[in-house]
């Protein structure tokens, strides 16, 4: 069996299709890019681990090596099937909270997809979780896939972008995509959409420098800070809000020769060029369990994280993401910085107690 015919567990019922031909117009504050990929999540033992040489608490771009692992998890460990990419997780919490809170209708999203069931199965788990999307569409390439190797509640991703690696700047020069991102007043693309198209992302970064909007960006992963340092630097000139944990932070410092003082490298990314000075930028380290920091203007600040207990723990996968929806749905609620690191803390801390960036449960969160 395939791992098409075995996805039934995001099949939706035809109320959704509905619910897609009816958000047409969108009159949001929040727009999201980036890779859309189907999640293949499954608890695995060292030994998948030694075997396909992957590190857990990882991200990686799929190599020769890794593509017999996809087949592998559906074949032997009955995975779960869940709509992911990183960006598409932040803006599906981002909007989870905004609908808790009265608010429908607040976030769209642009990726490309194959014109296949797993990419209309994608379009539509994010319009049953209240996200506009536009995706383009490729007609010869597969829509991507995410393995999603569990161990003890930590997570090593294997992304094999496919389609998503195909999105062309072109598609946001149609009417339908313009009408969508100048709506809009708060972008977000996470890092990993550096490797696809730096052009596409300057265009969504420009419209939001040259209106005053806010711009947020995350490094995603060490390998994008290694290997696209180049996109890194372009892309964070335009940006008012960067993101990133603490191995990230760490591959940066190591990267641009910064320490290994996490609270000084913050402040020397706050500090760094940027395309719009009428905003100083606001720097913010997750580190799991471990406080927040948030560098602005020459000052570091701490947020301490309530700790979860152990056994409550299910999934660290997507926690990063909705810790970014989070704080995003603070910034669409005008809420303070602090406050909005306190909205990233409850959301990343729901996620972890779910089996990957699911969200069947009320949102109990209020801004």
């Amino acid at each position: 069996m395939t791992i098409f015919s075995k996805a039934t567990q995001l099949v939706r019922k035809s109320s959704h299709h509905q619910l897609l031909s009816t958000m047409t117009k969108f009159t949001g504050s929040l727009v999201g890019m980036g890779n859309p990929l189907l999640d293949i999540s499954a608890d695995v033992g060292q030994d998948i681990l030694d075997k396909y040489d992957v590190k857990l608490d990882n991200a990686i771009l799929a190599e020769d090596k890794h593509v017999p692992i996809y087949k592998e998890l559906v074949d032997n460990y009955s995975p779960q099937y869940i709509a992911g990419g990183a960006t598409q997780n932040s803006i599906r919490v981002a909007q989870w909270i905004m609908t808790a809170n009265g608010k429908p209708g607040q976030t769209a999203y642009f990726g490309c997809v194959g014109n296949d069931s797993f990419g209309n199965q994608l379009e539509e788990c994010a319009a049953a979780d209240g996200v506009k999307v536009h995706y383009m569409k490729d007609e010869s390439t597969p829509t991507g896939t995410c393995a999603v190797l569990v161990k003890d509640g930590e997570r090593c991703l294997i992304a094999n972008l496919a389609a998503a690696n195909n999105f062309k700047p072109s598609h946001l020069e149609t009417d339908e995509s313009k009408a969508i991102y100048e709506s809009a007043s708060l972008y977000y693309i996470a890092g990993f959409f550096l490797t696809v198209s730096v052009d596409a992302l300057k265009i969504i970064a420009e419209h939001s420098v040259a209106n005053n909007k806010t711009f947020c960006l995350n490094l995603s992963a060490p390998f994008i800070i290694d290997f696209f340092a180049d996109q890194v630097a372009t892309a964070l000139e335009y940006a008012d809000f960067v993101f990133c944990n603490e191995s990230e932070a760490e591959a940066y410092g190591k990267k641009h020769e910064l320490g290994d003082d996490l609270k000084e490298i913050a402040l020397k990314i706050a500090a760094s060029p940027k395309k719009n000075e009428e905003k100083k930028r606001f720097v913010i380290f997750t580190q799991g369990s471990t406080s927040t920091i948030v560098a602005h203007d020459g000052k570091v600040e701490e947020y301490k994280v309530v700790p979860l207990p152990k056994e409550d723990l299910v999934d660290t996968n997507g926690a990063g993401d909705a810790f970014v929806g989070g704080f995003l749905a603070g910034v669409m609620a005008e809420k303070s910085v602090g406050d909005s690191v306190e909205l990233g803390h409850e959301a990343a801390r729901f996620i972890i107690q779910q089996p990957g960036t699911t969200l069947t449960k009320p949102c109990e969160i209020k801004l």
